[in-house]
């Protein structure tokens, strides 16, 4: 018996699933990188760069997209000349123009002097709007953009913003190859931890630079406000799978069942997850608001099962007891006998860990000592410094 057909006008027919592709990529794959300019000696050591840094799509609360927005900042404030460039695949920002794009930029990750602009694809091969044109570095930062910055032309060098391995991203796929493609491809990688510069190069026979993850010292320090002694916060942006929502919750339960008295606080996604205890569900919130949130708990929970995040750092600068998992990009960070208290991947391990820290009022304040002096060393110029030494060096590999 033959299957049967959707009916025309079916469910299947009104609404076909979208096929998302990154912009160029079939002709990056086809034809490879259009050639670099040849002038790239004549850029001095001391010469102010100007570079097009090409971005995915974004929403509030993206990490990745905050770190873009501090680094510009901080090389602006070098002397660069910097310009942002969208790619948007997934159709995210659809009807909004340049103008609205750097409108929205700015209120989600604060004031940049750079322009924001669509990156228009006109078919498979070619640009259908404005692009860069002659820039000293162009600037991919994620997996993504990097076809898009292959097939630019204009420009005397190219490098790779790697903020985590995007290929762990991905169950096994063409967008794990495809991610794991772009390491492969001569554009120097500017990591965003020396951990992750080690992978790369060894994984992928990729040159690499690295930088360390800056703190916000405006915004994240410690408050002359109460802190409770029996209060956990968790981040749990369950929209990002490498954060291990799933595996906090279920330590949060042990905890929980252990010690009913501790008030749960959860963070970091819009929407309020279903948890088996009770929790306060606190959102996305501003950095002034995450401040006081960190100056106030007893001990915050982050999870980093490939690079570390931000939130770390900060919650150390406000002098938050933080518990994380020791994984090895978190042991090559910080350290095992770091500021941070490090726990096995497992949920009986990390509840008794945050148990322990909710006890030891000594240990808290041990670590809290260490977390801030360890954040105060993380800056975001001194970021940008780094980058910076990173991008010339990519202008010296193009030579």
């Amino acid at each position: 018996m033959s299957p049967r057909l959707p009916r025309r006008g079916g469910t299947a027919e009104r609404e076909p699933r979208p096929v998302r592709v990154p912009p160029l990529l079939l002709a990056a794959l086809r034809d490879g990188a259009v050639p670099l300019r040849s002038d790239a000696t004549t850029v001095t050591p001391d010469a102010a760069l100007r570079v097009a840094v090409v971005i995915p799509q974004f929403r509030r609360g993206s990490g990745g997209h905050h770190t873009i927005a501090d680094l510009v900042r901080g090389l602006e404030a070098r002397g660069h000349a910097l310009s942002l460039w969208l790619v948007d695949e997934e159709g995210r920002h659809d009807g909004q123009n340049d103008v609205d794009l750097g409108e929205l930029f700015q209120r989600f990750f604060g004031p940049v002097a750079a322009p924001v602009r669509r990156l228009a694809v006109a078919g498979d091969d070619d640009f259908g709007g404005p692009t860069p044109g002659d820039v000293d570095v162009l600037l991919a930062t994620g997996w993504q953009t990097v076809p898009a910055v292959l097939r630019l032309p204009g420009a005397r060098a190219r490098a790779y913003l790697v903020q985590d391995h995007e290929p762990e991203f991905y169950a096994t796929s063409a967008e794990r190859d495809w991610a794991q493609w772009t390491y492969r491809q001569g554009l120097h990688a500017v990591c965003a931890s020396p951990w992750l510069a080690d992978l790369v190069t060894r994984e992928y026979d990729c040159s690499a630079s690295s930088f360390d993850l800056g703190v916000a010292h405006e915004h994240y320090v410690p408050l002359p406000t109460h802190r409770r002694d029996d209060l956990v916060l968790f981040y749990a942006r369950a929209t990002t799978a490498r954060r291990a929502t799933t595996l906090g919750v279920l330590a949060l339960q042990e905890l929980h069942a252990r010690r009913p008295d501790i008030e749960i606080a959860l963070f970091g996604d819009g929407r309020r997850l279903a948890t088996p205890f009770p929790h306060r569900h606190l959102g996305v919130l501003t950095p002034d608001a995450l401040a006081h949130a960190y100056a106030s708990a007893t001990v915050g929970v982050v999870l980093s099962m490939t690079n570390p995040s931000l939130v770390p750092t900060e919650m150390l600068a406000c002098g938050l007891p933080v518990v994380d998992l020791a994984s090895d990009s978190m042991l090559a960070t910080f350290g095992d006998d770091g500021p941070i208290a490090l726990s096995p991947a497992d949920p009986i391990a990390i509840a008794a860990t945050v148990e322990r820290l909710v006890d030891d009022l000594l240990e808290r304040a041990e670590r809290s000592r260490g977390g801030t002096a360890l954040a105060a060393t993380r800056t975001w110029p001194g970021a940008a410094e780094q980058v910076e030494a990173a991008l010339r060096t990519a202008l010296q590999r193009a030579e």
